[in-house]
């Protein structure tokens, strides 16, 4: 027993400092290509700033959305809640927002005493945090654009408010599908 004990320990490698890092930074940049490429191509991440989307998401939240939602799974649809890139004011960046679809390509969307129609039909809102309170708007959804407004209406700086208030379907980045934080849980 005592000679398999050597012998052992002479088969052990010594400890080679060199040879440690190298592992680790091969584990480190295999890390980072993969969060590169599922952030690039699979997933949208994105933070909240402001209440425009209350209750439904908070200000605050962290959210990740499906960049292959709509890629593999066919056309944005209205209700769901999209991360999309687009300039909100005249020589401003392109910003990155998270609201709802509410205007499809091809549709007139009104809003007028308060109630939201789309092609002459009221719509029930039920994910509204309060009754909107808003003056009368009256859209025309050019092909390949959508509609999008915030679920708190009231305080949300959306398409209402944007000088060009179409986004173009190919700045529709990901479907939002969950928080991660502060809280974990499915979007809707």
């Amino acid at each position: 027993m005592r000679e398999k004990k050597e012998k052992l320990q002479e088969q052990e490698e010594p400890f080679d400092l060199k040879k440690e890092i190298f592992e680790w930074v091969k584990i480190i940049i295999a890390a980072a290509a993969i969060a590169f490429f599922l952030n690039t191509f699979i997933i949208a991440n994105s933070t909240v700033p402001s209440g425009s989307m209350e209750t439904t998401i908070m200000t605050g939240d962290r959210i990740i959305g499906s960049r292959l939602a709509y890629k593999l799974g066919g056309d944005p649809e209205r209700g769901d809640i999209v991360i999309f890139d687009h300039e909100t004011g005249p020589g401003s960046e392109e910003t990155r927002l998270v609201k709802r679809v509410i205007g499809l390509p091809g549709e007139t969307v009104e809003i007028r005493d308060n109630q939201l129609y789309i092609d002459g039909a009221l719509q029930d809102e039920p994910y509204l945090r309060e009754a909107m309170d808003s003056d009368d708007y009256h859209f025309e959804v050019p092909e390949g654009c959508y509609l999008m407004l915030g679920d708190n209406r009231n305080y949300s700086a959306d398409a209402r408010y944007w000088p060009d208030p179409y986004v173009p379907e190919k700045k529709i980045l990901a479907k939002v599908l969950f928080r991660y934080y502060p809280r974990i849980g499915k979007i809707k």
